[in-house]
């Protein structure tokens, strides 16, 4: 069996009951780079833990050397966890691999998790879908970003792996129309100790200069009153457990070769 489990934005609090549940039991992990210590030492210490994702465009795995991983170990009669940052079925590779697996016949559970626009959301206290000044919600990616109609102008748009260079996108949600005084946040970690959330505008967002990835673009009306603090504030109650984690975790991981 497979599961593919969503981690959440970072925090071990938003794991899911079902999620932590089958960390605590499985026994193999592959995760992606962006998941932290924090969540990964929830896993069963017998577990094989193998970070299998893609920083920056660096691949530690080539996408079908996981799938020949799910495959292999769950015919072995593991139990194995895909674990993805956020939801699995949120701007990853899951179609790819829930494909991969049906053609090897492996039974595939998807176990969904928080995305990150809404552990965003929750950081800066605003509701994304505000009823008086946003009628609907664009998710896009910072690379595949497809233009959108003028009847979209009131909508809260966030955007995912935006990259470092916002000027590309401020061009394009100008020449789309969208005023230059259009409230723009960026964030990045949300929800981990260390997220940050930074207000600009539309005009000045081609000259933002991004925190540490994870980042979020969001963009709209309904962020005229978000809450975002003047400087950088420790929001997540379990902090303190993840300096901790990250000496505890690194004795438990395994390379892998091919």
């Amino acid at each position: 069996m497979v599961y593919l489990v969503g981690a959440g934005p970072g925090d071990p609090d938003l794991l899911t009951v079902k999620a932590t549940r089958l960390l605590a039991t499985c026994d193999v992990v592959l995760h992606d780079d962006l998941v932290p210590a924090a969540i990964l030492s929830v896993a069963n210490p017998r577990a094989w833990i193998l970070n299998v994702g893609k920083r920056c465009g660096m691949k530690r795995v080539t996408q079908e050397e996981i799938n020949f991983l799910m495959i292999d170990q769950a015919r072995k009669g593991q139990c194995v966890v895909r674990l993805k940052i956020g939801d699995p079925l949120v701007f990853g590779r899951a179609a790819e691999e829930m494909d991969a697996l049906r053609v090897a016949n492996v039974e595939c559970v998807v176990v969904p998790g928080i995305t990150a626009a809404f552990a965003a959301a929750a950081a800066i206290q605003c509701s994304l879908t505000d009823r008086r000044s946003a009628s609907s919600v664009l998710f896009s990616t910072g690379h595949h970003a497809e233009p959108q109609s003028q009847s979209a102008n009131d909508a809260t748009r966030i955007v995912y792996m935006p990259g470092r260079d916002f000027a590309s996108l401020a061009a394009e949600w100008l020449r789309e129309g969208l005023p230059d005084s259009l409230p723009c946040i960026v964030v990045s970690r949300a929800a981990q100790p260390d997220q940050q959330a930074q207000r600009t505008t539309l005009r000045d967002l081609a000259d933002h200069v991004p925190g540490p990835a994870p980042v979020l673009v969001l963009a709209g009306a309904a962020l005229a009153n978000a809450r975002v603090p003047d400087a950088l504030e420790l929001l997540i109650p379990s902090a303190l457990s993840v300096s901790l984690a990250d000496q505890t975790f690194a004795q438990r991981t395994n390379p892998v070769q091919f």
